[in-house]
């Protein structure tokens, strides 16, 4: 059995910008580089539905966003926790020194 064949990204932008620019036709395209149309259409439909994006003014990260400042509440959250245990274990211990314990 064959093995299928990979194409990388920049190879797929690569042969979407040379049939939109005219610089081929995607008969042309799919010959030169032994290509299924359907499988060329679906890479232009693809970069054509993504290339908003490239515009966007903030980056499409609102997981990682959102993740990011859980983390950084939980942090500050323990941080505080941490003091007040420090705080508390040197009052006990400065309480049980005077005691003579």
């Amino acid at each position: 059995m064959a093995k299928r064949r990979t194409f990388d990204p920049e190879f797929k932008a690569r042969v979407v910008i040379e049939e939109l620019t005219g610089a081929k036709t995607t008969a042309q395209i799919c010959r030169e580089h032994r290509l299924r149309s359907q499988m060329f259409s679906r890479w232009k439909t693809e970069f054509l539905k993504r290339a908003p994006e490239i515009f966007a003014t903030q980056p499409s990260r609102g997981d990682e966003q959102q993740r990011i400042a859980e983390l950084e509440r939980m942090v500050g959250r323990l941080t505080m926790e941490l003091e007040a245990a420090k705080k508390a274990s040197s009052i006990l211990t400065s309480h049980l020194s005077r005691n003579g314990r």
